[in-house]
């Protein structure tokens, strides 16, 4: 059994993310924002201008402000456009932006990028920069994600950008603690898709039933993450009309989080409409950012 990575982020999930990224162990985070950081104005000036920006699951947009800043040092205005699954997320960022910036203009999407970029529903008039961060290309499955930047590249034009952050290929212990952290935050981020399912759908998971285990697949090139029924039990959906049986040891699979080489990306991106530009990563290769454009 599995459950879909993106009913991570109702309300409460979004606000769990927050707390693993402020985590010792979730470097993640931390690196990206230091390449933004010491990047930012080389990356906002590294395409003709000037820029509107897109952002794919923006979050609480906090790195983000890295980049406006940059770029708002090389024009007089910026339109930024976040999308986020999460409305909440998404309006609450999307005021802290405004009220932070006055030549900020914002357009913001709630809701999945796949839709929206095959209804070609962004908008957008000058050059854009596409930020697609967090290593969120990692959550989803191959074909997803080669789906995805081949959305991008048709929906943009030539000469476009897009800022991919991806999590690089390092010693599996350091990827699981990531994954797996002992404050047991990440557990109840899983855990938390149980809860929605209860509050949503009326369904009586027991949240003690399931224990939150997270380990390297290295024939996967990912890190797994499940939810293992502890005991027999039999848990009810009214909603949705159906009951599942789960037997002691049975497990629900969460996410699957791809890590990357610099030179996979590289051939995924040429594969989709993609060129390399230029790519920064930190001194100890844990992360990488890629400046990919539209060829």
């Amino acid at each position: 059994m599995s459950l879909s990575p993106k009913y991570f982020y109702d309300d409460l999930g979004s606000a769990l993310f927050e707390a693993i990224t402020r985590l010792p162990e979730y470097y993640l985070t931390r690196v990206e924002r230091d390449l933004l950081a010491t990047y930012g104005r080389e990356i906002a000036g590294a395409l003709d201008g000037p820029l509107e920006l897109v952002e794919l699951g923006s979050g609480s947009a906090v790195k983000t402000r890295l980049l406006i800043d940059a770029i708002l040092e090389r024009q007089s205005s910026l339109t930024y456009h976040p999308i986020d699954i999460s409305a909440d997320a998404v309006t609450e960022s999307s005021l802290a932006l405004a009220a932070a910036y006055d030549r900020l203009r914002i357009v913001a999407y709630a809701g999945d990028y796949f839709p929206l970029l095959r209804d070609k529903r962004l908008v957008t008039h000058s050059r854009v920069l596409v930020l697609f961060l967090g290593s969120n290309i990692g959550n989803f499955e191959p074909s997803d994600a080669r789906e995805l930047l081949q959305l991008l590249a048709a929906a943009r034009h030539p000469g476009d950008g897009l800022l991919i952050g991806y999590d690089l290929k390092k010693d599996p212990s350091i990827l699981e603690l990531a994954y797996n952290d002992p404050t047991g935050v990440t557990a109840a981020f899983n855990k938390n898709l149980l809860g929605r399912i209860n509050r949503e759908l009326g369904a009586d998971f027991d949240l003690d039933a399931f224990r939150f285990r997270a380990s390297w697949h290295d024939e996967h090139g990912a890190v797994e993450s499940f939810l293992i029924s502890e005991r027999a039990q039999h848990v009810r959906i009214p909603i949705a009309g159906i009951g599942v049986d789960f037997a002691a040891g049975e497990s629900i699979h969460t996410e699957s989080s791809y890590k990357f080489s610099r030179e996979e990306i590289v051939a995924l991106a040429k594969s989709c409409g993609f060129a390399e530009k230029t790519a920064y990563t930190d001194a100890g290769g844990r992360y990488a950012l890629s400046l990919l454009t539209v060829v």
